[in-house]
């Protein structure tokens, strides 16, 4: 029965495989381009991803070394958002580094959308989980049909010592500038290229429905 409707697939995409020559290259190379591009993004999101991961510090270690240093505490909270849940975001490192102040409250923000178009339980949607030193985990969740609406989100928790007041709250956003250097798995040109998608994607602020007047983005150089 395959063999059979085998001859008969091949039969139309011969009839097809005709008109090539007389234009039906052209959706070919345009879909053959979106392809590459799609397929350049996601292998340099890959090794991006694995890079930030070497070089972050383990939350683990973070936190106990931050107990014995005297670092000043300004009132407000502080959200850093990162994908890595297990690694201290790079904008908490530059902010620490650069002002030498941290917030009374840090949140350690990670956004995950699942496989459902709508979350059915909205309980659900945020989890949090207390580190100490004023430190907390948050982790957000979204269908991928949902606006990732992530003040709105979290003005919805209620949790006993941690405050989301709008006008104390800032969004600290880390921003990469990609340098194409053949170090970490992408060739010259490929890089070239996935570091020009990357200066044109989205604006992580309208995305994540953020305050503008409310965020702070701390950039670092990053070779790939």
């Amino acid at each position: 029965m395959a063999a059979f409707f085998i001859i008969i697939d091949l039969a139309f995409f011969s009839a097809n495989m005709l008109k090539i020559a007389h234009g039906g290259w052209f959706p070919l190379l345009v879909s053959g381009i979106i392809l590459f591009l799609m397929l350049t993004w996601r292998k340099g999101r890959r090794i991006l991803r694995d890079h930030l991961g070497d070089i972050c510090i383990p939350l683990d270690l973070f936190l106990p070394d931050l107990k014995s240093q005297s670092i000043r505490r300004v009132p407000g909270t502080a959200i850093f958002m990162s994908g890595n849940r297990s690694g201290t975001p790079l904008a908490l490192l530059h902010n620490l580094k650069h002002n030498k102040v941290l917030h009374e409250q840090v949140v350690l923000l990670t956004v995950q959308t699942e496989e459902v178009p709508y979350l059915t339980n909205i309980k659900d949607r945020v989890a949090l989980e207390k580190m100490g030193e004023g430190f907390w985990r948050a982790q957000i969740h979204f269908g991928f049909m949902e606006k990732p609406d992530v003040p709105a989100a979290l003005d919805r928790v209620k949790e006993a010592g941690l405050r989301f007041d709008e006008m104390r709250t800032t969004y600290f956003i880390g921003r990469e500038t990609i340098l194409a250097t053949r170090k970490l798995g992408l060739s010259a040109w490929q890089g070239s290229i996935f570091a020009w998608m990357t200066r044109n994607a989205g604006d992580v602020t309208s995305y994540f429905c953020l305050p503008p007047n409310g965020v702070v983005e701390l950039g670092a150089r990053v070779e790939v």
